[in-house]
């Protein structure tokens, strides 16, 4: 990874844009990031994380990314260009943010922004530039988080290098370390393998719990079937913690004494069995002989009934003979009175259809068309006459549709007429429109090359009265502070002058001060004699040491002052000469005049421009109306000669029609009209006819019906017709009589042939049945057998469910044993993954294993610079050996001290010790997660402050140790304020904070 440029917009404490080029900086290898504290040194660095992956580092997220300096309507926005894995890309995002409407007061929400470009060697045209590769947050962020190989924390500890995180990492615990280490390796696998096992751990101890828990409910169910057997094993029940094999021991026990049960049952179930048999057998016969002896008596009176009925029925059985005799005539009696019905209705149809025919033949048409023919020869004439006007009607109804024809084609060729004669107008109009349109696009034209020239004009004099602007308020404090120079020259010569006094008077009153501090008997410091006899005295203004210290002081302080305001008034004098030249030497009056009256020229040729494109859609519309208005031209042409050849054959058709019809339909409203009034007369002939037929055909069958039924009737001995109709029965009397005589003789016949049963007569010669005394009998025997075969069945149901219950407990003993076995080897795997005394003498977690191996990778590494920093003195050492108390081991760190030979803890380091340890540290953990990252190259480093604590050798053996990863092609940033830094690195960024936001200035060592 290699940054080019970075540009922040109202970001973090930058109010305005603010452009960092990190070429110009990289170029020597090493640049340093300076400013006072609080100037936005570490904002820079926030940038380059919210760029790449849209958030800030995890310690600053919650200071926020919007500047508070910035003005409302300026958006906020980081853009950054960088080479990630060989492909150099343009990062541009914007965080979600409020801005002023549009229209109206108040404020509306903007959305967050990302946008992803690449540059390309052609991206349009030949050329090369930026290609846009995704506008998405989430995509984008995908993309760089692979080319980068590292996720945001990781990126943070590794390319930021926080030093303050190091130097807590050095005097870190195991966890404390667990937990940085795990972010930047990414170990949290282990960590759910860990918890994968105790979790297996868990399920595999309620699974074992649960098959004893089964053990005791088989245990309990087998003593409730075993029932009062249980009592007599109950010595032998085992405990609730008993073996599977304790209870299947039990339960065979229970299983055998059942067994035997079952075999005394079986015996007194046979016994009992045939005792009910030889009962019921006894009872079956004697209800048998009862069933026969009240057989024979019912017959015996039942047949006696039915002679006695029979002969009082013999009337009844006369006239039913009669009745039967007259229901062989039925079928001759329904003929004749079918034919007496068909003569009477043909003869009332012939007379009505006599006075409709005569109803319709009055017609002067019908009496000429008929005249006195007979009915035959008049239907013939009716259906010619038919035959002739169908033919008529046809041209009838092709007059009509010709009419309807001729109407439409008249509207249609007005229509084609108006078409073209509208065409026409509209083309004779072209030429004009088109000329007007062409002079109004050229006009436009001319407005947008001219708008394109005034928004040059425009810029350059927004910036120009920018500069005025600021050149007029530099003007008054250059004034304001050169008052303050000269007030403090003053100020600062008064203090210097009272310090020189004060030190003459001092010297002057010398004598007295030193003989304040003799003592008697001790020797004087000038002279070496003991004895003191004149020693001088004070004056009454006598300046002490500490008078002439405070003078200094505030000789300092003032002079301190003085060049503060010197290097104030130095800068604002640069800048308000750049401010003055910026301008072009004119006021902002002039400038505000010059940009309204630009205004102006603007606002006019963009209302020109702004009609640019409606024009040219407007000459294309043009022009291609006019090609359709040609073709419509030409279409109605043809259209109207073709309609007006067809009205001419329409016409000339319709003119030979007319005379046809007319001729046809004689005096009617129309032909059809005729030929609806034949068709009735011919019908209403057509009807008489056959009525007339019909009357002769109905009147021969009556006769013939009449001798046949005479002539039977004589036959089967009735003497005339009206004999014949008495005779007769309704058919359900006839039946009914019929039904009762045929159930009688069924019934004699039925009592008689019981009552020559041999079996019935043998019975009822014997003594009467007794089928009480034999019922008791059977009920007894049957109590008997139910309680045998209930006990029976308890002790077989008892035996069935023993066997069941051993069987699942053998499966049950079966599927324990495995469950056991895994629940064993999985307590100790999961004890031994989470560091467990019992299971893991080194009591480390699996995640800690795994991060221990990269802790020894990052010692390793971390040694090699430390060694050069400390001048060959320490080593970083990982140790795995075990710490006290409960705390896991596997992640202490130790430094080797090679003038001692002796290994101790990193927390006895110095304070400068302990940063270029940290920042070994911090080092040689770049490179292990680089090498894990896939070894993707950081060309860019940044190192955040730390090196205030260094003395001038420690100091230049860090720079050493910086400079050979120079030589690596890596380009290092160090963040710090330390003065003597500025001398030792030529290329710098100086962030300077003012009240209204910091800026950013490129400079050299050399610059003030």
């Amino acid at each position: 990874m290699r940054l080019h440029q970075l540009t922040v917009t109202a970001f973090g404490p930058f109010a305005s844009t603010e452009r960092i080029d990190f070429d110009r900086l990289t170029a020597s290898g090493l640049f340093l990031l300076r400013g006072a504290t609080g100037a936005g040194k570490s904002s820079v660095l926030d940038a380059v994380c919210y760029a790449l992956y849209g958030e800030l580092p995890g310690s600053r997220k919650s200071n926020g990314v919007r500047s508070d300096h910035a003005d409302q309507g300026r958006r906020t926005e980081v853009v950054l260009e960088a080479t990630l894995g060989g492909r150099r890309l343009e990062i541009t995002r914007s965080p979600e943010q409020l801005r002023p409407k549009k229209r109206g007061a108040g404020f509306t929400q903007d959305k967050a922004q990302t946008l992803l470009r690449e540059w390309a060697a052609d991206a349009g045209e030949g050329e090369p530039g930026w290609v846009a590769v995704s506008k998405s947050h989430q995509e984008a962020g995908e993309e760089l988080t692979r080319l980068l190989g590292m996720n945001r924390d990781q990126f943070c500890q590794v390319v930021l290098l926080p030093q303050g995180d190091f130097a807590r990492f050095l005097r870190a615990d195991s966890k404390q370390r667990a937990e940085l280490l795990g972010k930047l390796f990414d170990t949290s696998r282990f960590e759910q393998l860990e918890r994968w096992a105790a979790e297996r751990r868990l399920r595999q101890e309620h699974e074992v719990q649960a098959g004893r828990q089964k053990l005791r409910d088989l245990a309990a169910r087998a003593e409730e079937a075993a029932g009062p057997l249980a009592e007599d094993a109950a010595a032998h029940r085992p405990d609730e913690n008993a073996s599977a094999s304790d209870v299947l021991a039990w339960a065979a026990m229970l299983r055998g004494t059942a067994a035997e049960r079952v075999t005394a049952t079986a015996l007194a179930l046979e016994a009992a069995e045939s005792a009910r048999t030889r009962a019921r057998t006894h009872l079956d016969a004697q209800r048998t002989l009862a069933d026969r002896q009240h057989n024979y008596h019912s017959a015996l009176d039942k047949h006696l009934q039915l002679t006695a009925t029979a002969q009082e029925s013999a009337a009844d059985r006369s006239r039913l003979r009669l009745a039967l005799a007259a229901e062989t005539l039925a079928p001759l009696r329904s003929l004749h009175r079918s034919a007496l019905a068909a003569h009477t209705a043909a003869t009332a149809t012939e007379s009505t259809h006599t006075a409709t025919l005569n109803t319709r033949s009055a017609a002067p048409w019908a009496a000429q068309l008929l005249g006195d023919l007979p009915l035959a020869a008049a239907e013939r004439a009716l259906h010619t006459e038919a035959t002739r006007l169908s033919g008529a009607r046809a041209d009838e109804q092709r007059h009509a549709q010709l009419l309807v024809e001729r109407g439409e084609l008249a509207a249609e060729q007005k229509k084609a007429d108006d078409l073209a004669e509208e065409s026409q107008d509209w083309l004779s109009g072209f030429d004009d429109q088109l000329k007007q349109l062409n002079a109004d696009l050229d006009a436009a034209r001319d407005a947008h090359t001219l708008l394109a020239q005034l928004d040059a004009q425009h810029a350059d004099l927004t910036l120009r009265q920018g500069a005025a602007h600021r050149h007029h308020r530099l003007l008054s404090s250059l004034t304001a502070t050169e008052a303050e120079v000269h007030a403090l020259t003053g100020a600062a010569l008064d203090a210097r002058s009272r310090t020189l006094d004060l030190q003459e008077r001092r010297l002057a009153g010398m004598a007295a001060e030193l003989a304040a501090q003799l003592a008697a008997g001790e020797p004087c410091r000038v002279c070496g004699s003991p004895e003191h006899p004149n020693p001088a005295r004070p004056s009454a203004d006598q300046v002490t040491a500490a008078d002439e210290q405070r003078a200094r002081a505030a000789q300092h302080a003032a002079e301190g002052e003085l060049d503060a305001a010197k290097r104030r008034l130095s800068t604002l004098q640069a800048d308000t000469a750049a401010a003055g030249t910026a301008s072009g030497g004119r006021s902002v009056a002039e400038l505000s005049l010059a940009l309204e009256e630009l205004n102006s020229s603007r606002r006019t040729a963009l209302h020109t421009a702004e009609r640019l494109v409606p024009l040219g859609q407007q000459v294309e519309r043009l022009e291609h109306e006019r090609k359709a208005r040609h073709e419509r031209l030409r279409q109605a042409g043809e259209r109207g000669a073709v309609l007006a050849d067809r009205l001419g054959t329409v016409a000339a058709e319709l003119d030979a029609l007319a005379g046809r019809i007319a001729a046809a339909r004689g005096d009617a409203p129309s032909v059809a009209a005729r030929a609806t009034a034949v068709d009735a007369l011919a019908a209403a002939v057509t009807a008489v006819l056959d009525a007339a037929r019909t009357t002769t055909e109905t009147t021969r069958h009556l006769a013939e019906a009449t001798d046949a039924l005479e002539q039977a009737a004589a036959d089967a001995g009735f003497t005339d017709l009206p004999a014949l109709a008495a005779a007769e029965l309704p058919a359900h009397q006839r039946d009914a009589l019929q039904r009762r005589f045929e159930q009688l003789d069924a019934a004699l016949e039925q009592a008689a042939a019981r009552l020559a049963d041999p079996d019935l007569r043998a019975a009822a010669e014997l003594p009467p049945a007794d089928t009480a005394s034999a019922h008791a009998a059977e009920e007894h025997a049957t109590a008997v057998l139910r309680t045998a075969d209930t006990a029976h069945g308890t002790a077989t149901a008892r035996v069935t469910a023993l066997a069941r219950i051993t069987a699942d407990l053998t499966a049950l003993a079966d599927a324990v044993a495995p469950v056991l076995d895994a629940y064993a080897r999985i307590s100790r795997l999961a004890a031994l993954l989470a560091g467990a005394p019992a299971e893991n003498a080194l009591r480390m977690r699996l995640e800690s294993y795994v991060l221990a191996a990269r802790l020894e990778q990052v010692a390793a590494a971390a040694s090699q610079r430390l060694l050069k920093m400390s001048g060959g003195r320490y080593t970083l050492v990982h140790s795995d050996g075990l710490v006290s108390g409960n705390k896991r081991s596997g992640l202490s760190l130790h430094v080797v001290d090679a003038w001692t030979g002796r290994e101790r803890d990193t927390a006895t380091l110095s304070g400068g010790e302990s940063f270029f340890a940290s920042l070994a540290l911090a080092l040689g953990l770049a490179d292990v997660v680089t090498d894990e990252a896939g070894g993707m190259p950081l060309d860019t480093l940044f190192i955040d402050e730390g090196f205030g604590t260094l003395d001038e050798n420690t100091l230049e053996e860090v720079m050493d140790v910086l400079d050979s990863l120079r030589e690596r092609d890596r380009a290092v940033g160090i963040v710090s304020h330390v003065a003597d830094l500025r001398t030792r690195i030529p290329a710098q960024l100086l962030i300077r904070k003012h009240r209204h936001g910091s800026t950013t200035h490129h400079t050299t060592r050399d610059d003030t």
